[in-house]
């Protein structure tokens, strides 16, 4: 009888992993869940068909899985004078700056989706500055990459491009917030190697 610690002989399938795949490289078991946060993953079920790893990974901790889940949504979905394209522009392409496998692959599907081009979602996770931009996405990207860089870098004149490209006092505080986010998101995510749901990789391909 072949053990788990066996190789395949060659030519052989290697033995099916019937465990799921991890979400994250620490064991952290869940915690209890208030009533507001398992309402919220009902809906995620009900809405998406799963819930994002990113809260399961927050779920050992339901003080700070609420934190995390209000910030999210008031960044990414409360009213704004970026659109929700846009704030997942930001994400992608700070997330592009700092290699970050969960964010880019979540993320690029939301571009995929809410754009309806494929090719600007894999754009951007490549390389922003290879898509044919407007002039308002473009300063708009140049601006969250710079403070995702080099953040002692920014000056008055990097505002000032966001003015000129349309953008107001608010909607500059808007990309500055969600690029900060995301730059803590990708560090935490790469912190404990947190890993995507299969399902991103196949949406609106």
């Amino acid at each position: 009888m072949a053990t788990k610690h066996d190789k395949p002989k060659v030519g052989e399938e290697p033995a099916r992993q019937d465990s799921p795949p991890s979400v994250m490289a620490l064991d952290l078991k869940p915690g209890a869940l208030s009533a507001e946060n398992q309402a919220y993953f009902a809906k995620c079920q009900e809405k998406l068909g799963f819930v994002p790893n990113v809260l399961t990974s927050y779920a050992h901790d339901d003080a700070k899985l609420t934190a995390f889940a209000a910030f999210y949504n008031d960044l990414m979905l409360a009213p704004s004078g970026l659109s929700k394209l846009e704030r997942e522009m930001i994400a992608v392409a700070v997330s592009s700056v700092n290699r970050c496998y969960y964010c880019l692959t979540a993320h690029g599907a939301a571009v995929r989706q809410l754009s309806g081009d494929p090719v600007l979602g894999e754009l951007l996770v490549m390389n922003y500055r290879a898509a044919d931009l407007s002039v308002r996405h473009r300063a708009m990207l140049d601006f969250s990459v710079k403070l995702t860089e080099t953040p002692h870098l920014v000056g008055e004149e990097d505002r000032e491009g966001l003015r000129k490209a349309g953008f107001n006092a608010r909607d500059i505080w808007d990309i500055g917030a969600v690029a900060s986010f995301y730059n803590m998101s990708n560090r935490m995510a790469s912190a404990v190697d947190m890993r995507p749901n299969a399902e991103y990789h196949r949406q609106v391909r």
